[in-house]
């Protein structure tokens, strides 16, 4: 099944993809990093679309580990698919269940939707300092198991802006490979 899946270096706001992920934060409006490429490429009613889903508490749209869906207007995306990674805190704080459940959740939420072919970003990997290796292990290792349960996916992008993040998910996708 990870023959589904491929690791790009590139840009995931020109991905043709049915969905693409944005690594938001818990505001959903917009912000640095591949969240602020992302808005600025889908134009200002990804904002507006944003808006609309109601604070589930105190200025969080989306809480950490959850994702929420919206159009890809001006993208070449039908969806974007907004999850929230954790911020790294050394391990000890339930980072890694929490990073787990944002690829999870954006795969369940994405075959909801019909879709056939999904991009993601490192979530969790720029201004969160999630350590790349252990985010790379992780997602390949969730999009597996995905995958595994029967999940009907042409297409799994792994798109990495850094050579870093490429190298990271080439080599965790060997391994997983090596060990099935």
């Amino acid at each position: 099944m990870l023959s589904k899946v491929e690791v790009v270096q590139g840009d995931i706001t020109k991905l043709a993809v049915d969905a693409i992920v944005n690594a938001a934060n818990e505001f959903m409006l917009g912000g640095g990093g591949v969240d602020g490429a992302i808005h600025r490429a889908a134009g200002p009613k990804l904002l507006e679309a944003c808006r609309v889903f109601p604070e589930v508490r105190k200025e969080v749209r989306c809480p950490t580990g959850d994702c929420r869906v919206t159009p890809g207007f001006q993208l070449p995306a039908k969806f974007v698919i907004h999850t929230v990674g954790p911020i790294w805190r050394g391990g000890y704080s339930g980072e890694e269940s929490l990073l787990e459940s944002c690829y999870r959740r954006s795969l369940q939420l994405s075959i909801w939707l019909g879709c056939r072919s999904i991009a993601f970003p490192a979530i969790s990997c720029g201004a969160y300092s999630f350590p790349i290796d252990k985010a790379a292990a992780l997602s390949v290792r969730t999009i597996q198991s995905v995958l595994n349960s029967g999940a009907a996916f042409e297409q799994v992008i792994l798109i990495a802006f850094e050579r870093e993040t490429y190298d990271a998910w080439r080599h965790a996708l060997i391994e997983a490979e090596r060990t099935r």
